[in-house]
């Protein structure tokens, strides 16, 4: 029974410690508030992370230390800079995999599938943030002083996700949905369990270290066709969706720090924005947990 150290215990870093809790794993959850997964192979640490000698005695025999954090997008320029900094530190101190869960922003706009070939070529400052800590944390790999790899997923379909706030909450109620996306472009949406177990699986696999892996995830889905999905799925009414346009996502970013957000990222959802998982799935014979089993569990 190894210690696996999660920095984090939001949708993904519960999820990651469910699945290594499951399997009989001992696990360490970090968070400020010493929140977290009430298991008996799961040990809750109030503890700050951005403090790199605390999180390197937290790591200290431990076979993986995972980045399963998540800042507020409107801090991120404050927030990462110094946890990357110190997850670093105690992965060398450690000697314990540096497992990191990350998203697709680092690679920017798109104009085909996304692949383990795909350059991480964002240029806005907040977007490239990510790529630049994950070019980091391979560079210390590539020395020699660190044990990395990484996963990527698209946008989730559980909660805290655009889907969950958007769609899945009014479209329960048999309210119209809102949606400050267009409605008729493919999209990729990941299951978080997915993103759990992935996490799971690369932190202790060495084909996996030193580079970056798509999480398993479904075929590409329309905002509507994954509303219509999901109200068959849940036996819900018919979807009614309006897309609301790039002005009112504007507007509403004046007043509100999450809407200023998503002005970024709506590149995304303005065309096809896909990723395509294959090399992952054949590598750790993994596949996504179908569509429909995961909108079943779904509930705003």
């Amino acid at each position: 029974m190894a210690l696996h150290v999660i920095v984090g215990a939001g949708p993904v870093g519960t999820a990651t410690a469910k699945v290594l809790a499951g399997r009989g794993e001992q696990v360490r959850v970090v968070t400020r508030s010493g929140g977290g997964l009430e298991h008996e192979n799961v040990e809750r640490v109030a503890a700050d992370a951005t403090d790199a000698d605390r999180l390197s005695a937290l790591a200290e025999g431990a076979a993986a230390l995972y980045n399963c954090a998540s800042p507020l997008y409107h801090q991120w320029f404050t927030d990462w800079p110094p946890l990357a900094a110190a997850l670093l530190t105690a992965a060398e101190r450690s000697g314990a995999v540096l497992t990191v869960a990350n998203n697709l922003y680092g690679y920017g706009p798109v104009t085909g599938p996304i692949t383990p070939d795909s350059p991480l070529a964002a240029t806005h400052p907040k977007m490239k943030l990510r790529a630049d800590m994950y070019r980091e944390a391979l560079a210390w790999h590539e020395q020699g002083r660190i044990r990395m790899t990484e996963v990527r997923a698209s946008d989730y379909l559980e909660a805290n996700s655009i889907f969950s706030f958007a769609l899945a909450k009014p479209l329960e109620a048999g309210k119209r949905a809102y949606v400050p996306t267009p409605l008729n472009v493919k999209h990729s949406w990941t299951a978080i369990a997915d993103v759990a177990r992935m996490l799971a699986t690369v932190s202790g696999d060495e084909r996996a270290w030193g580079q970056a892996w798509l999480v398993p995830t479904n075929a590409p889905l329309t905002v509507r066709e994954l509303a219509d999905r999901f109200v068959a799925v849940k036996g819900l009414p018919p979807a009614k969706l309006t897309s609301l346009p790039y002005p009112v996502l504007w507007s509403a970013g004046l007043f509100d720090k999450m809407a200023k957000e998503l002005r970024h990222t709506r590149y995304q959802f303005a065309r096809p924005f896909i990723i395509d998982s294959t090399l992952s799935e054949q590598t750790f014979g993994m596949e996504p947990t179908p569509l429909d089993q995961v909108l079943a569990t779904i509930s705003a």
